[in-house]
């Protein structure tokens, strides 16, 4: 098990770059994304960097959008799986949304339902494809 799992968010070209080459291993190489559709929406996004023992291991973001504030892009290595390092983003994602933020949602994959249940979102609205990944929309509660 790791020793140190720290988040923080970025905006250092840097500490980006090591955001995006998270997100490309795990969505556009992992998953067959299209890397267009993988990056849109990047200057409107708060982008967050998840490390364990210093080596850069997950990513996220959040946005605001017409509907609310959308929590995104939540990705993990391989090799970084099982960990608790989604949970750590997903706790440093909501600590840092502005205090009204109301209406706070999310895209979620299938397999990543659970994690999600765990910060109170609940599933709504029917089953949908985005980038030939199953995902349902979930909101918190």
């Amino acid at each position: 098990m790791p020793s140190k799992i720290e988040v923080k968010q970025v905006t250092d070209p840097a500490d980006l770059d090591k955001v995006f080459a998270v997100r490309h291993e795990v969505f556009v190489l992992g998953q067959n994304c299209p890397a267009d559709l993988e990056r849109a929406n990047e200057e409107e996004s708060n982008h967050f960097l998840a490390t364990v023992d210093g080596e850069p291991a997950g990513a996220s973001r959040w946005r605001k959008t017409a509907d609310g504030y959308k929590l995104e892009r939540f990705a993990v290595l391989d090799k970084f799986r099982g960990m608790g390092v989604g949970q750590v983003l997903v706790k440093a994602v909501l600590a840092n949304l502005p205090a009204d933020a109301d209406y706070i949602y999310l895209n979620s994959q299938i397999p990543a339902i659970g994690l999600y249940e765990k910060f109170g979102f609940e599933k709504t609205g029917p089953e949908f494809t985005e980038a030939g990944i199953r995902h349902y929309k979930m909101v918190k509660k």
